[in-house]
């Protein structure tokens, strides 16, 4: 009895003296917060299938059908995207696309670049953060009023002032060659400054003794933007790259408001025109093959940068 109490846990030698031998130890219960979880995640599910799922699977559908929205469905197969490839204007409004992607992502990035390396090396300033959110804070509508005033070939500030300078007012918005640089100028204006902002805060997570380890060994800015700055942001740079991508590609609110697809179709995106052949044409079911075919797109687009941009892996972790 002795022997047993003195090796025996604590528990287990209450039991002894009490004259009870103690049974195997039970095995813990853990628990389980699988439907808590569940619960709280249902009010998120049921908003994703209710605006994301069930839209995207009735474009689908209708896609395959000629609905115009005055009359029935009818399914009538893969018709849609038969005329989808000899439609002139939908490879044209894509064409006007790519072009304005490619504007917007080059010039945005760029900018945010240099505007986010300045804040990270020169000014970490609060107010001035704030001040770089305040065009991504104004609707694209207003944006676009905005700009359609001050671009006006006659009673604009901005051909005012050219006018001023002798160099000659220009129909910014008007003319074919000018338009679209313009329109993307307008949205490089409004979403820099957030795009600067992520940027900046994917700055912030490099460790600060790399630049110190770097000036002490005579590197420039240049230099440890170049060798430290963007291979360490490679994940955040891509992540910016893509929704840059997603977002070009549906301009539309700009276009709508400013230009409406001219002059001579030169800003008629793919966007708009989907909105043509749906709420103009009537062509509900061609413009949701038209939607479907630019989903796919942008997928095949998106995991192109991923796998290019080695987006999954970082040199920080």
């Amino acid at each position: 009895m002795g022997a047993d109490l003195a090796v025996a846990p604590r528990r287990q030698r209450a039991d002894i003296r009490k004259g009870r031998r103690a049974g195997p130890a039970r095995p813990r219960k853990f628990r389980d917060d699988r439907k808590a979880a569940w619960l709280f995640l249902a009010p998120a599910l049921a908003g994703f299938a209710l605006f994301y799922a069930y839209p995207t699977v009735r474009g689908v559908y209708y896609s395959l059908t000629d609905y115009s929205l005055l009359g029935a469905a009818n399914f009538t197969g893969v018709d849609n995207y038969r005329q989808l490839i000899g439609d002139e204007q939908f490879w044209n409004a894509l064409k006007v696309t790519g072009y304005y992607v490619a504007l917007n992502i080059v010039s945005q990035t760029v900018l945010a670049l240099g505007l986010a390396t300045l804040m990270h090396r020169l000014t970490r300033s609060v107010a001035l953060r704030a001040m770089l959110l305040v065009p991504w804070l104004v609707p694209n509508v207003s944006v676009g009023l905005l700009w359609m005033w001050m671009l006006d070939a006659n009673l604009g500030f901005v051909n005012h002032i050219l006018n001023a300078l002798g160099v000659g007012s220009t129909g910014f918005l008007t003319s074919p060659t000018w338009a679209m640089p313009t329109v993307a100028g307008i949205n490089t204006w409004a979403y820099t400054g957030y795009t600067a902002l992520l940027l900046y805060a994917g700055m912030l997570q490099i460790p600060q003794h790399l630049y110190e380890s770097a000036t002490l060994d005579g590197a420039g800015e240049w230099r440890m933007f170049t060798r430290i700055t963007l291979p360490l942001m490679r994940p955040v740079l891509a992540l910016v790259l893509v929704v840059s991508l997603i977002g070009s590609f549906q301009i539309f609110d700009t276009i709508a408001v400013t230009t409406k697809g001219g002059p001579v179709s030169s800003t008629r995106v793919i966007y708009f025109y989907i909105y043509e052949q749906a709420f103009t044409n009537f062509h509900m079911g061609y413009a949701s093959a038209i939607a479907v075919v630019l989903a796919l797109l942008l997928g095949v687009l998106t995991a192109v940068q991923m796998r290019v941009l080695r987006a999954s892996r970082s040199y920080l972790a």
